[in-house]
């Protein structure tokens, strides 16, 4: 069967092989890098700009949720620009929109202009980081060419955290904290300038825009996370908590009726019929829970219980950046041999591992003899699952769903993510508030007088005691997040199925068996009108999209 509207283009085709290619691929995982860092570069500067922007201790969480929630929320919206409207067009604005939001965050006086700021920039990544993905698919052939470009690509997205805490530290503290967004602007800039003259603008696909299922599957996630994120402030009994969790509900489950009734939708439902697809992006959520939450607690630990500056607190994450390259660049060599399932299944146990390993972490821990280890593990295992998740993520799909499905694989990092961490900080809450009980008792028979009046004063533990505390609920929250990493692995194991297709299409052996390659074998220039087509055995065939 043939797509209508998705005929052969020489905007479609690969550039020529060598210093181009590499050039379009720096330009791809350069913007990729700018939108993920832009997630943990911020926290390092947090104390300052509460300090200077007058922000609430409660206020402060938006400045990394104004970011967060837009750019999940809007993933899938971006993915579809790019598909109807041209993917380097829709590219090189999102990049430019993230510029200027940037630059706004630097010069803001007031904390509402941050937090504005902040929602902007996020918008401008949910429309260039599924763009950015899908350049990939309509820039390198498919095989080894498109495995080590998706290597790269699935490195920078799981290292661009780390990289993000080390810049961070570096800025704040021999420039400003306002420096953490100025850095964007010519990074931005210099991104919009080579795009045009390194990538070809892919064939556009003539739709319409679904903005009932954008502002639905948009304000049903924005109203999941506020949901975990109030939950883990003010409780699961608050009123405010129950209503968030009952209106995302309803209004996620509106999303999906919309969606199946859609005859060009955001998310095209038929893509979860897929076993290993829907699987990757259940084994992306809880992931990215799990790396969410690593580097949220890592940050505070290193920095509230070791005391490190915030520039020596970046320096320690960067060895987990090397480590998760090193995965990334084995799995992408090692794919096309082995298929990504064995990947998985080894990248999700290494990462639970190393998770486990952080549970003992305690007031004694040292970071050389404590905290590194866990993180190495940790860091290979996610590694391999990256680029593993990241190829069956796009694998087979048509040409003109591959933003949506890129879109659905960055919205489920995001949200994942997002959603993780607040159900790990309630975690870390309750452990914290059951140690804190004991140590009361404790500061109260050893403190000195001094001591006892100020802890009146301010209801504040000092140390050694608060470190106890905090402690005691990291630890905690390690706990939950090796679970995460644990139902990553058993969808892995029981999920995920490599078929002998799949193999071949890592290798770049052309156009499926059985597959006739005018109903959607995907090609050496991308993917092909209707490679999402081909039925699985006993299932029919899908309905066209429109």
């Amino acid at each position: 069967m043939t797509d209508a509207h998705a005929t052969p283009s020489e905007t479609a085709k690969s550039p020529e092989r060598g210093h181009g290619s590499g050039i379009a691929l720096l330009v791809i995982a350069s913007c990729q890098l700018m939108v993920v860092l832009d997630i943990t570069i911020v926290n390092i500067a947090l104390p300052h700009i509460q300090s200077s922007l007058g922000f609430s201790t409660e206020s402060l969480s938006w400045v990394v949720n104004a970011y967060t929630l837009t750019f999940g929320g809007l993933l899938l919206l971006g993915g579809r620009l790019g598909d109807i409207l041209g993917r380097r067009r829709v590219f090189i604005f999102g990049v430019l929109l993230f510029v200027l939001a940037s630059l706004l965050g630097g010069l803001s006086q007031e904390s509402w202009q941050l937090l504005a700021a902040r929602s902007l920039q996020g918008v401008g990544a949910a429309i260039a980081s599924p763009t950015a993905l899908s350049l990939i698919t309509t820039t390198f052939r498919e095989g080894p060419e498109r495995n080590r470009a998706f290597g790269v690509f699935a490195a920078v997205s799981a290292g661009g955290s780390a990289i993000g805490l080390l810049a961070g530290g570096l800025l704040v503290e021999w420039l400003d904290w306002r420096w953490v967004f100025f850095v964007n602007v010519p990074i931005g800039l210099l991104i919009a300038v080579a795009t045009p003259r390194y990538i070809k603008e892919s064939e556009r696909h003539p739709g319409h825009f679904d903005i009932l299922g954008a502002l639905t599957s948009t304000i049903g996630m924005v109203l999941l996370v506020y949901g975990f994120i109030r939950a883990s402030e003010d409780g699961w009994s608050d009123a405010l908590t129950i209503a968030a969790f009952i209106a995302a509900v309803v209004i996620l489950a509106a999303f999906i009726a919309v969606e199946s009734r859609s005859k060009q939708p955001i998310t095209p439902l038929r893509m979860f019929r897929d076993r290993n697809r829907s699987g990757v992006y259940a084994m992306m959520l809880s992931l990215s829970a799990a790396i969410f939450g690593m580097f949220f607690f890592l940050t505070l630990f290193v920095q509230n219980v070791l005391g490190f500056s915030p520039l020596k607190a970046g320096l320690a994450f960067l060895p987990i950046s090397a480590i998760i390259a090193v995965g990334a660049g084995c799995a992408s060599q090692l794919l096309p041999r082995w298929g990504p399932k064995p990947f998985m299944v080894v990248g999700a146990v290494f990462a639970a591992v190393g998770l486990g390993w952080l549970t003992f972490t305690n007031v004694n821990s040292t970071y050389a003899g404590s905290i590194l280890g866990p993180m190495l593990v940790f860091g290979f295992g996610m590694g391999l699952q990256f680029v593993s998740l990241t190829l069956m993520a796009v694998s087979g799909v048509r040409a003109r769903d591959t933003g949506a499905a890129s879109g659905i694989l960055n919205a489920t990092q995001q949200v994942g993510g997002s959603l993780g961490l607040s159900v790990l900080v309630t975690v870390y809450g309750t452990a914290s508030r059951n140690e804190a009980t004991d140590q009361v008792a404790k500061f109260m028979q050893e403190a000195t007088p001094a001591q006892r009046l100020e802890f009146r004063r301010t209801g504040q533990l000092p140390a050694p005691w608060s470190s106890e505390v905090l402690t005691s609920g990291i630890a905690s929250s390690f706990v939950a997040a090796a679970v995460f990493a644990v139902v990553a692995a058993l969808v892995a194991v029981f999920v995920i199925q490599v078929r002998p297709d799949d193999l071949q299409r890592l290798q770049g052996n052309g156009a499926l068996p059985g597959v006739p390659a005018e109903s959607g074998a995907e090609t050496a220039d991308g993917p092909a009108a209707g490679a999402d087509d081909a039925p699985e055995p006993g299932t029919e065939r899908p309905p066209p999209d429109g």
